[in-house]
This record gives C-alpha cells, sequence and structure tokens, in this order.
C-alpha cells in the first residue's frame, strides 16, 4: 500500500496492529510535509501521532487515527483525532500527570502529546470510549 495521500484530504486510518501505526505515522508525516511544516514539526506530529495511537492499542486494543488539514484565519494546521469504543478514562487530570500510567509503562503518552500539540482535549466516558484531538498550527 503506497503512503502517498492526496494534497487537501481528511484520512481516518483503523489502528489495529503496529503496523496500523506505522501507516498512520506515515500518512501524518506526509500530511505535515504537504501541509508547509518544518522538519522538526514533522517530527512532532509523527510522535505524537505514535503517542496516540499505542494508547489505542494499549488501552482499547483497536480504534481509529483520523487526519484533518485545518485552518484558522489566516493560521493552517494538522489535526490528529484519536478515538476509540475502550474503558475510558477514569481519571482524566490523573492520566495527564507525567509519569503516570496504569499499565507500567513510562506514563509519558498524553502528557507527550500535549507538549508537542499546540493544542490538546480529551471527551472520555467510562465503558464507552475516548477522543483525544490534538491540533499542531503553523506558525
Amino acid at each position: 500500500m503506497s503512503a502517498a495521500i492526496p494534497e487537501d484530504v481528511d484520512e481516518d486510518l483503523h489502528i489495529r496492529s503496529d503496523a496500523d501505526i506505522v501507516t498512520a505515522r506515515r500518512r501524518g508525516r506526509l500530511l505535515a510535509e504537504r501541509s508547509g511544516f518544518s522538519t522538526t514539526d514533522q517530527v512532532l506530529i509523527t510522535t505524537a501521532i505514535s503517542e496516540l495511537a499505542r494508547n489505542i492499542l494499549l488501552y482499547a486494543k483497536g480504534g481509529r487515527i483520523g487526519l484533518r488539514q485545518v485552518k484558522n484565519h489566516e493560521v493552517h494546521g494538522v489535526t490528529v483525532i484519536a478515538s476509540d469504543d475502550g474503558p475510558g478514562i477514569a481519571d482524566v487530570d490523573r492520566a495527564m500527570e507525567p509519569g503516570y500510567s496504569t499499565s507500567s509503562s513510562l506514563g509519558l503518552g498524553l502528557p507527550g502529546v500535549k507538549r508537542l500539540m499546540d493544542e490538546m482535549s480529551i471527551e472520555t466516558k467510562v465503558g464507552v470510549g475516548t477522543t483525544v484531538t490534538a491540533t499542531k498550527w503553523k506558525r
């Protein structure tokens, strides 16, 4: 499967395996590159995609990554939407603490995404699922 995506096209990718994470990273990097982001910002966006997709696999066993080109007045950016139908996050404030993890990992995922991107929001309901939306603006 080719990693190329047409310009100005939003994309939704299923995350069910490590290979899907690699595909999402590649597609996100291409979208960031086509959106005019610097190489450094491309890496930041790609890393955020990786963290969010890994959380989907770890906690929900599957979900989706949406990649969107966005515009706010004269500023444009890339939005990553990670969604799943997993267990939800019981304590979002705690989950945002660096080092906190319910899976014995390093706990860098959500706090790391918040540091890498310019905006981030979390919508979650225990027993229903979680959606994390993160945007990087091109300055």
